[in-house]
């Protein structure tokens, strides 16, 4: 039986379990929207606003269900607005296939309308890349692209032209064993002896762990107290550490907490699961690290290692576990579990402190968020300012999730993610916590949540400006520049759009109002008017940091800005 190449990948997504595809419409992909529309009982075509929205989406839903997500783009400008989110997607390692339509074959490398080379676009973005230029090379090229992206997790993207979409081939039955395919990796019996001898003679270990640790609850609470551990996470592992764990402190890095910070700097080994944490100057100096990853190749690239142990988070810490002695000196546990209790409440009290300030101090809104939203909310949140909060005040339980631009650092993410999160758990609450540059980048997708009418919670946290680059520059020293954002008024752009808004500038109010929202069954846009300089202060302040503080303060008094130092110093400090 002869089907269209376009028809022949629709039948293979299928067969892979795809239910959506995300993207825009274009001559360049007519072929495929044409298969999608004859097949929407099994697939449906999501319209979005903008590809870069599109690929946010998809890779929201391949992070919270590990399965192939997929999305494309026209020729050209299509395939261009996809990169960015495909960066992160990749950046993520969630398994998501893009379609990158192409020109017509024979016009190929001839300045054609619109003519870019999707095939060397996409290569530092992806784990496979390829061009197919006729019918023959279908299925192969996709399903070879489908079991990349889902072994190696990340992305795959298959280049399209229009005219060979449209080609006749015979039809095919799929072929797609990684959908079926259960990888175990566990290191070497002599690594994990030499891994478990470090550790029995340390006095003080503490432990980093990360998204690794995913399926690996059990057996790292186990070797926490094995260890008399504290657990320190990196913010990709929050969501699957922070939960019924006696041994937490918190998290490390600019966004983390004390505790957290002085439990890695002061242990003598540190033991780090499925975690490629960047920031050097958060690593102890003199102590030995062990490092699980399932890349081998992540082992080493951060600090100096004293044993690399390539494996699975879970399948290592079950070898451990046989071997390690049990460790009777709690001292350094309780130190680490002290000082987070100390850090918990001083952020309790910074929020509570806040709950009748006006502006609206944003640690008084976040903590209300935390407290209202559902057990199994799915939050994801804009990078900057809300990724702090996100990081500092909602509490993870194994039921939620969280998700942002964590590793590619991306603006614009949290509402496009929070669509594909919407649309692949419907009756689950999903809230986006967006910063106002971040929300309004991509603005436009907003349109996509009224014409879908999904039911997503979106938070802005208005501060009129760009508030952690803004941070960065103080820090150094620099007075503001380019960070002001005139906007409009959020709520009522929303209302003009179908979708209700509320604008909440009254402390009094955000209860209330995020109250309502959160039990609304609809869309929902509140516009929270924030206090643009609240500091959002990292766990440990540097001299150069302090100094570049105090010059940017001297520089903001002779340059006639004095009215900004004082609330500065009103808001953070005079407390």
């Amino acid at each position: 039986m002869e089907i269209t190449v376009a028809e022949q990948l629709v039948e293979t997504l299928i067969a892979a379990g795809v239910k959506r595809v995300y993207g825009i419409v274009g001559d360049s992909l007519n072929a495929v929207t044409e298969a999608i529309r004859q097949r929407q009982d099994q697939i449906q075509w999501i319209q979005a606003r903008h590809e870069e929205a599109a690929a946010f989406a998809a890779g929201a839903e391949a992070a919270l269900t590990g399965s192939l997500a997929v999305c494309a783009g026209s020729c050209g400008p299509g395939n261009l607005h996809l990169i960015n989110g495909l960066f992160d997607c990749h950046r993520s390692r969630v398994p998501v296939l893009a379609i990158a339509a192409h020109l017509p074959g024979k016009e190929i490398g001839s300045s054609y309308f619109q003519a870019t080379h999707p095939e060397n676009l996409f290569l530092e973005c992806s784990h496979y890349c390829e061009l197919i230029s006729t019918a023959a090379q279908m299925p192969r090229v996709l399903e070879e692209a489908i079991q990349a992206s889902l072994t190696l997790r990340g992305v795959s993207v298959v280049v399209l032209p229009g005219n060979v979409a449209f080609e006749k081939m015979e039809k095919t039955i799929p072929r797609l064993p990684a959908l079926r395919a259960v990888s175990h990796l566990r290191p070497s019996e002599e690594n994990l002896d030499r891994a478990a001898k470090i550790l029995d003679s340390a006095q003080k270990v503490t432990i980093l762990g990360g998204a690794g640790c995913a399926d690996a609850h059990p057996e790292l609470m186990a070797a926490a107290e094995r260890l008399q551990a504290p657990i320190v996470h990196a913010l990709r592992g929050k969501e699957f550490i922070e939960y019924d764990n006696p041994y937490d402190v918190g998290m490390t890095g600019l966004l983390g907490f004390r505790a957290g910070f002085d439990a890695m700097k002061d242990c003598d080994v540190l033991l780090m699961l499925g975690t490629d944490f960047p920031y050097g100057q958060f690593y102890p100096e003199k102590a030995k690290i062990i490092q699980v990853d399932i890349r081998g190749e992540n082992i080493g690239r951060r600090a100096r290692v004293e044993v690399g142990l390539a494996g699975g988070v879970k399948e290592t810490l079950e070898g451990l576990l046989t071997r390690l002695k049990e460790h009777k000196d709690k001292a350094h546990l309780e130190i680490a579990r002290k000082n987070y209790q100390t850090s918990l409440k001083e952020m309790n009290d910074l929020a509570q402190e806040g709950s009748g300030k006006k502006p609206i101090h944003p640690q008084f809104a976040a903590r209300l968020i935390n407290e209202l939203a559902a057990p199994d909310a799915i939050f994801t949140c804009d990078v900057g300012t809300p990724t702090v909060w996100s990081a500092r005040y909602l509490r993870m339980n194994g039921r939620r999730r969280l998700i942002g631009s964590l590793n590619h650092g991306s603006m614009a993410g949290a509402m496009p993610q929070a669509i594909g999160a919407q649309l692949t758990f419907p009756d689950r609450q999903v809230v986006a916590l967006c910063g106002d540059g971040g929300f309004s980048m991509l603005m436009g997708d907003l349109l996509t949540i009224r014409q879908l009418k999904l039911p997503v919670k979106l938070i802005i946290f208005n501060n009129s400006t760009l508030s952690f680059v803004d941070q960065e520059m103080k820090a150094t020293g620099l007075l503001s520049f380019g960070v002001h954002l005139d906007n409009p008024n959020f709520a009522k752009m929303a209302e003009s759009m179908g979708i209700p808004g509320f604008r909440i500038e009254e402390p009094e109010k955000v209860q209330s109002q995020l109250t309502g929202a959160f039990r609304s069954t609809g869309p929902v846009l509140i516009d929270l008017v924030v206090n643009p300089v609240e500091l959002a202060m990292p766990p440990h302040i540097d001299k150069e940091q302090a100094k570049g503080f105090g010059i940017f303060m001297l520089k903001a008094v002779l340059n006639g800005r004095s009215d900004e130092v004082t609330e500065i110093i009103k808001t953070n400090f005079d407390r």
